[in-house]
């Protein structure tokens, strides 16, 4: 198992045992969890992220803390961009696209406005985080 992974499974354990909800830094937060598929190696990717609801889309945020390179995830749904999503007890497939500007701007402030720690995750990076909204297919 990857850190990645060792970090994630808790989170994803309470996520499905809880019906959605978790503890910790998330308490009090919407999170779902992302199924993708990876661009190299074409297998299965879940990941727990925060996100924001914009109508009837959900936005996500990769962030990855503020580092100077993009989470895996994001490069999976280059890659791949029907994905799957947790939401709640709920599970449906998604198609996944990068916002472009000035939208980006928009959505990433729709974050910070729930999660002020996403514009503390700008500052310590040089590169634009990237916005995805999932529109599900229902």
């Amino acid at each position: 198992m990857n850190n990645s992974t060792n970090w994630n499974q808790p989170i994803i354990d309470e996520f499905r045992a809880n019906s959605g909800k978790v503890g910790g830094r998330f308490e009090g937060k919407t999170l779902l969890i992302l199924h993708t598929v990876g661009a190299k190696s074409g297998l299965e990717r879940v990941n727990p992220t925060a996100y924001v609801a914009d109508s009837d889309r959900l936005v996500i945020i990769a962030s990855k803390g503020g580092a100077p390179t993009n989470p895996n995830w994001y490069h999976n749904i280059l890659a791949h961009p029907l994905v799957t999503v947790e939401v709640g007890t709920e599970k449906f497939q998604a198609q996944a696209e990068i916002a472009q500007e000035p939208e980006r701007t928009r959505l990433f402030n729709l974050m910070v406005g729930m999660m002020p720690g996403f514009a503390d995750y700008q500052q310590k990076t040089t590169r634009v985080i990237p916005v995805i909204i999932l529109t599900p297919l229902k």
